[in-house]
């Protein structure tokens, strides 16, 4: 080390029980380590000279039980699974502060035992140390950038796989269990993906979800938050909206709700000069429970690849709402198809979530949407039959399986009952399943090729005008019923297995 230059701040482990103090000890630590490591990649940057490697540590928080004392038994968790010590390394405690908090409050709640927190003996890659927008591989010449990897550490795959999320993760003997899905190099790993493929913040991201595979959604999804950032609150007529504060747009472009003031928040962003891969757009409630929606586009692998990320930030629940062929004579276009069973014939996530794991309907997202559906189209009962059914959607990866010289598709399409055929539904429900986040899909009915009937440019034109528009408010008022609902409502004990981590 060049002379001079400090050593990594140094931390024995501590002991609390108070999940505020606890939280401020993981804050401390890492703000520590991650200026220790900013500093250091500066004067790298620089061009001074290192004679030994940089290393800054992840925090940690670690619990141990010696009983069997059970939480309550209606809880889907807080708790560990049975005796043992426990734990997991932490990350970005400024983005996650109340979700730790949570987690702590918890586990001190459910078992009266003290946490332990202290620097762990895993190191932060330097890419995870930078703020948004710096960059340094553009300022190294190609020795130093060689020099880079001997001197810090770099993102290593080994330490973020999904084998805790997947069931896989072998505990090995003496080693502590773990008490969270993801490790946070893990999580570190998919904050940085977000900012790539959706071109915005991991800061503004909300707790509830809404995916889409058409721009026609997003489109309305904007003109209506644009609309709501130019109406006030109204004391004398409250509205569930009234907490939205602020709307969020690709490159971090940001607009304030009329009346908000300017230093509720940072740099306003610039527009990108093109749209990522696939964009997000955030309605910002001051709790985070406001509403992220994504245009994930075509296709199962980018379904897998936007909820591998967004998981790590915990969200309540992600909703695919998009368009599907009817398969059945009596459906009309524009009718809507609840799911409450998939065909995965996806294939993006057969090695992580076997095919013969069930993907249940949860039914709180289910009765959310049935609700939505008669609060935006005043339609109740045998009348609400006539625009929507609930049935199983086919996932396929095939967008022109139509096109097979054989029948084999929509023999198996027939046998398993399904009345709806899309590309993404299954992928996202089946993560959502995987990660612990309850999920839930309504379709609009947009072509029904098996009956001849197929889009064409003046029906879709049609179609999206008379469509769209409700479809999205379902959406939005489903979530607006699931907001209501207490967050341990939500999580679903079907989510859990039977030997689960602690964390949410």
């Amino acid at each position: 080390m060049s002379a001079g230059f400090k050593e990594a701040p140094k931390s024995a482990s501590q002991r609390f029980d108070n999940a505020q103090a606890a939280y401020d000890q993981v804050l401390a630590l890492y703000n520590g380590q991650i200026a220790y490591l900013r500093e250091a990649l500066k004067r790298f940057v620089a061009g001074e000279h290192f004679d030994e490697p940089v290393r800054a540590k992840y925090p940690f928080v670690r619990i141990h039980t010696d009983t069997v004392a059970r939480a309550d038994s209606r809880l889907s968790y807080g708790f560990v699974a049975g005796p043992g010590t426990y734990e997991t390394t932490l990350t970005r405690p400024d983005l996650f502060e109340d979700y730790y908090r949570e987690q702590f409050s918890l586990l001190l709640n459910n078992h009266n035992v003290t946490l332990e927190v202290g620097l762990s003996s895993e190191p932060i890659p330097v890419h995870f140390s930078l703020a948004d927008n710096d960059y340094i591989e553009g300022s190294l010449t190609p020795e130093r950038r060689v020099m880079l990897s001997d001197l810090f550490d770099l993102p290593d795959l080994a330490s973020m796989d999904d084998g805790i999320a997947n069931g896989t993760h072998n505990v090995k003997a003496g080693a502590s269990k773990p008490l969270a899905l993801f490790t946070a190099p893990r999580v570190d790993y998919s904050l940085h993906r977000l900012r790539h493929y959706t071109g915005t913040s991991p800061e503004h991201f909300q707790n509830f979800v809404l995916f889409t595979n058409y721009q026609f959604y997003i489109d309305q999804f904007v003109q209506l938050s644009h609309t709501l950032m130019q109406t006030p609150p109204d004391p004398a007529n409250p509205r569930d909206d009234d907490d939205c504060i602020a709307f969020v747009e690709p490159g971090n472009v940001l607009t304030r709700r009329v009346g908000v003031p300017a230093e509720a928040f940072d740099a306003l962003g610039a527009v990108p000069p093109r749209l990522p891969q696939m964009p997000a757009y955030h309605l910002v409630r001051r709790d985070r429970s406001g509403i992220t929606m994504v245009n994930i586009g075509v296709g199962p692998s980018n379904a897998k690849t936007i909820t591998d990320h967004i998981a790590v930030l915990r969200p309540l629940a992600w909703i695919m709402l998009g368009h599907c062929a009817g398969l059945r004579t009596s459906q009309q276009l524009g009718d809507y198809v609840l799911a409450h069973g998939y065909v995965r014939e996806d294939h993006v996530l057969d090695e992580d979530l076997p095919l013969w794991v069930p993907i249940p309907p949860l039914a709180e997202i289910q009765l959310a949407l049935e609700g939505a559906v008669e609060d935006v189209t005043q339609l109740q009962g045998y009348e609400l039959k006539r625009i929507m059914r609930t049935g199983t959607v086919a996932s396929t990866d095939n967008r022109n399986w139509e096109l097979m010289p054989h029948r084999e598709p929509e023999r198996r399409f027939s046998q398993s009952r399904a009345v709806a055929l899309d590309m993404e539904s299954a992928t996202i429900a089946a993560n959502g399943f995987r990660f612990r986040v309850p999920y839930g899909t309504l379709l609009c009915v947009s072509d029904k090729p098996l009956h001849g009937e197929i889009k064409l440019p003046g029906m879709a034109n049609t179609f999206y005008r008379e469509r769209v528009d409700q479809h999205l408010r379902i959406g939005l008022r489903a979530i607006e019923r699931l907001r209501h609902n207490r967050t341990e409502q939500l999580h679903s004990r079907k989510l859990r297995s039977f030997a689960e981590v602690a964390f949410q």
